[in-house]
């Protein structure tokens, strides 16, 4: 089935945010976000269009959609260390937007922006002691910064960002533990439930058996209740038709 104006409209503005995601942006770039925005509404109105794509498509777009929207989400996060976390939970695309793409751009767009912000981790890590001896020189004047105190400051800011990266994976252990908790929680629940609705459909089975076979039972019952009243009745009226017979013969030799 040939692609609708508005799938073809969609694909172009998919791959110009695509191509300006992989970009080198200012930090007042605007349009990115707006387009992604944009996006957003077309893929709306694409799922109920009366010549909408198949589902997998429409899945494929939504994961390259959601996938730009996270990524300006983590963008505007402050620390780099936070920036690479949200990056580390993004799903790129798995089809190429365009048939000109060997690679799928949103998976390009996930290493680049993935190496960015681990270089910015580094520049963090190393860069921040050395800008805080500059600032000692200027104080200080053309006093040299002993090499013992630039270690100091160095594992300061080692220790600093280990404490971060420690308390991040505590706060992921915990997410991961209340989500396990969470679970066996379900399958717990579940289990009784399934165990309760076999016992009742077993239940269910033995009292149909048991009405079958009451059934049958008063079936026979009543056709044999019926055959010994049909019996009693002819005999009633054989005893009848044969005592009008003799009360009639005996009555004229009585006169």
């Amino acid at each position: 089935m040939a692609a609708s104006r508005l799938e073809l409209n969609l694909v172009r503005l998919l791959s110009r945010c695509e191509a300006m995601a992989a970009e080198k942006r200012d930090p007042d770039e605007w349009r990115l976000e707006k387009y992604v925005g944009a996006l957003e509404d077309m893929l709306q109105a694409l799922k109920v269009h009366a010549s909408k794509p198949a589902s997998e498509v429409i899945n494929e777009y939504s994961w390259k959609v959601d996938f730009l929207k996270g990524m300006l989400q983590a963008e505007k996060l402050t620390t780099s260390s936070e920036k690479a976390l949200a990056n580390q939970f993004l799903a790129p695309g798995r089809v190429p937007t365009t048939a000109r793409e060997r690679v799928p751009a949103t998976k390009t767009v996930h290493l680049q922006s993935r190496a960015r912000y681990t270089s910015e981790m580094r520049s963090e890590l190393l860069g921040t002691p050395e800008m805080d001896l500059r600032k000692r020189t200027g104080v200080a004047g053309s006093q040299p910064v002993s090499e013992k105190q630039s270690a100091a400051e160095l594992d300061l800011v080692l220790q600093r960002h280990q404490n971060l990266q420690e308390k991040l994976a505590e706060e992921m252990l915990g997410l991961a533990r209340s989500l396990k908790t969470n679970t066996l929680a379900a399958q717990s629940v579940i289990k009784k439930d399934n165990q309760t609705l076999s016992h009742s459909l077993k239940m269910a089975d033995q009292n149909l058996e048991k009405l079958k076979t009451e059934s049958e039972r008063l079936e026979q019952h009543t056709q044999k209740s019926v055959n010994w009243l049909l019996w009693a009745m002819l005999i009633i009226v054989c005893f009848i038709f044969i005592s009008m017979i003799l009360f009639i013969r005996i009555m004229p030799k009585l006169k």
